[in-house]
């Protein structure tokens, strides 16, 4: 059977405009391409489509939408994830306009598809108290144990994705002064972003255990599981959890959820909270737009704003006489 245009502009799309004129990331091509695994099923498990016959004229905003639907209805996804999915039919149908001008129509009336309106949530983060408890748990007597202070550290410190952490070699870092780390993030775009001493002194004795400072090992993953092989997004999360589950045990009041990804936060509202200027704070997390860097200054603002409110322990500020009741503003200033 002959491929049809969808089969043939997907696999194009997935093979090769990601990586080559998108320059995207193993694993972000990896979640394209599950969300149209998704799409696929959708297609032929709940529209009877099959997937041999499933051309682009098939598709069209009230099929996408019934997809988002059944998304959100029937596999419980957050608006969030909606939001992803239907990003991504996007990135889709912007690429079909140019390979395929006569479904311009076609494409246009996808693009133009609105995303879900959601809450956004405040910026989770810890407190420096509850960060320097949580970087001291990891057992410095044993070997995981040190290698997963200086994973921690290295997270907080340089503000990094876990997909960069992932990435990491040891011929990233660079310790010789001023130390340094070189990150690659989104769209295959290199940041080198500066270590702090204590943070340093940790690779050092970390890199030297390791052997990773030696010119024959510079290509291997700076943090590895005890197989030897590159750690993975669950095997950072379980690490993360399982210190995590101690800081809990001592302190039972701590209910707040944490992910690989809060130390990124956490980094960017301490930035914020220490006078660092929103532009550097966007350099430094490899931000594309300051707008992103910006949910920090209002988080910040919002945490303030409570906090006041904490304060004055619900205290009601005595209503001051309009100067509308005077015959002058000077009356009204001297009856205050």
């Amino acid at each position: 059977m002959k491929p049809t245009d969808f089969s043939q502009h997907v696999t194009n799309y997935l093979t090769h405009y990601l990586a080559a004129q998108r320059n995207m990331s193993p694993n972000t091509i990896k979640s394209y391409r599950d969300a149209f695994v998704l799409f696929l099923q959708y297609c032929r498990d709940e529209e009877g489509v099959s997937l041999e016959r499933l051309q682009l004229k098939h598709i069209n905003v009230t099929f996408i939408e019934s997809f988002l639907e059944h998304l959100k209805s029937t596999r419980h996804c957050s608006p969030r994830t909606v939001n992803q999915r239907l990003a991504i039919l996007h990135s889709f149908f912007r690429y079909v306009q140019a390979e395929e001008p006569e479904h311009l129509f076609l494409c246009q009336q996808v693009l133009a598809m609105p995303y879900r309106r959601y809450a956004k949530p405040p910026v989770g983060y810890l407190s420096k108290e509850l960060l320097t408890e949580l970087l001291t748990q990891p057992d410095l007597a044993t070997r995981d144990g040190r290698r997963d202070a200086t994973l921690l550290s290295v997270l907080y410190d340089t503000g990094a994705r876990v997909q960069e952490l992932l990435e990491l070699s040891a011929e990233d870092v660079s310790l010789r002064t001023p130390a340094q780390i070189r990150l690659i993030g989104k769209g295959r775009k290199m940041r080198v972003v500066p270590l702090m001493d204590s943070t340093v002194a940790m690779l050092q004795d970390y890199m030297d255990e390791q052997q990773l400072r030696n010119a024959e090992n510079s290509d291997l993953p700076l943090f590895r599981s005890r197989n030897g092989n590159r750690l993975t997004r669950s095997g950072i999360r379980y690490i993360l959890d399982k210190y995590i589950h101690r800081l809990r045990q001592t302190h039972p009041e701590f209910k707040q959820k944490v992910s690989p990804h809060s130390f990124r936060h956490t980094k960017g509202m301490h930035l914020l909270q220490s006078g660092v200027t929103l532009d550097i704070i966007r350099d430094f997390l490899g931000h594309a737009d300051v707008r992103t860097t910006e949910i920090y200054a209002k988080s910040n603002l919002e945490m303030k704003r409570d906090a006041l409110n904490k304060a004055s322990g619900g205290a009601v500020v005595p209503k001051l006489p309009s100067w509308k009741e005077n015959k002058t503003l000077l009356n009204w200033l001297q009856s205050l």
